[in-house]
């Protein structure tokens, strides 16, 4: 069965109660619930996993080089700020689909610049969690 890991950056284990004004009442769980559902429609297998560390994310991301078809990421705060997380994207060479609840585009100025649009097969942005199974969508179709 075709593997797609799902990996969310920091803080998004604050979902439900972190800016509910800004990020929604759904919590990770949801998100969780969310893709696995979407996983089991489509017949794919998902890792669903959160960090906080940005080292762990980047060891994630290696280890998918080797058992999975696709990337799903919402890398939150690092979207912005790290070049270590493209660096273990481009070198794992898997198609990638970057998720964010909120259009990034509409808040403040230093979210409009992401590292990892420019590789990535696709940015979902201001769909709420649903962007997550729109990428999904994608990932399993073309992978």
């Amino acid at each position: 069965m075709r593997t797609i890991y799902v990996l969310n950056g920091p803080n998004l284990n604050l979902l439900g109660t972190r800016e509910p004004e800004t990020y929604g009442s759904d919590t990770l769980q949801s998100v969780e619930a969310l893709c696995r559902a979407t996983a089991e429609e489509l017949g794919v297998a998902i890792e669903f996993r959160q960090t906080n560390h940005e080292g762990e994310m980047i060891e994630w991301i290696q280890q998918a080089r080797l058992q999975a078809q696709a990337l799903v990421i919402n890398p939150a705060a690092w979207t912005h700020t790290s070049v270590a997380i493209r660096d273990a994207v481009t070198g794992v060479a898997l198609p990638l689909w970057e998720v964010h609840i909120t259009n990034v585009h509409k808040r403040e100025p230093f979210r409009h610049h992401s590292y990892l649009s420019d590789v990535a097969q696709g940015v979902i942005c201001g769909y709420g969690i649903r962007g997550y199974r729109y990428a999904l969508m994608e990932a399993a179709r073309v992978s």
